[in-house]
């Protein structure tokens, strides 16, 4: 059964006096263990297609279907322990708390999740931080880490509540080439070893190539599919 199923979605926003349609009559669906790239350029829908997955926004009309749960005119608290279970999020700007060392930055997410205790939360963090390449820098608050090790931390606080499916908003958009190479690299392995599905909002070529699925996404639509 597919994780993600998208079923004639449109999206309109009010602009000042005018209306504007971000996405229109769109279908997808996505795969368990897929690594779907969802391209196209600035104001495309892309980003807005994401959120939609990622229960941040609402349709217009149509109907959005996560893990088996149609999640279109939920209750917020009902989307909120939908996101908390299911869904890791991975921003361009990496969204890090500034007075947060890596290791609290991680087990932020869990703090929330009543059923998960210290003990437990804190064995998390050290995994997942060792897996990133970061348990040395455990203690380090985010200005004293690279954009790419600041990256890393945003990956292993997604992870940290092991979730089916990891939405990843243009994730290279702000670092350099070989750290960029480095997180795409690092994302595709946790891809490979545990199954887990990643959806990427990206223009980002490199991506586009790595993706075992690559959708393009055009002024609202889909007008391309293409499956490697």
């Amino acid at each position: 059964m597919s994780i993600v199923r998208i079923e004639n979605v449109s999206k309109r926003y009010r602009l000042g006096e005018q209306d504007v349609t971000a996405l229109h009559g769109v279908s997808l669906r996505v795969e368990p263990g897929e690594f779907v790239a969802l391209a196209g350029p600035s104001g495309s829908g892309k980003t807005t297609l994401l959120n939609m997955i990622g229960c941040i926004d609402t349709p217009s009309s149509g109907r959005v279907i996560v893990d088996g749960h149609d999640v279109t005119g939920r209750d917020p608290d009902q989307l909120a322990e939908l996101r908390a279970r299911t869904l890791g999020f991975i921003f361009q700007t990496f969204n890090l708390l500034p007075v947060l060392s890596a290791e609290e930055n991680v087990e932020y997410p869990l703090i929330n999740i009543q059923h998960i205790p210290r003990a437990e939360r804190r064995q998390r963090v050290a995994y997942f931080l060792d897996m990133v390449g970061l348990a040395r820098f455990a203690r380090h608050r985010p200005n004293q880490l690279s954009g790419g090790q600041r990256q890393r931390v945003a990956i292993a606080r997604a992870l940290a509540t092991k979730p089916k499916i990891v939405l990843a908003d243009e994730p290279t958009a702000n670092l350099d080439h070989q750290s960029g190479d480095g997180i795409l690299q690092l994302m595709k392995h946790i891809n490979e070893q545990s199954g887990t599905t990643f959806i990427f909002s990206t223009h980002d070529a490199r991506v586009m190539a790595m993706a075992s699925r690559l959708v393009r996404i055009s002024d609202g639509a889909i007008v391309g599919e293409e499956t490697r």
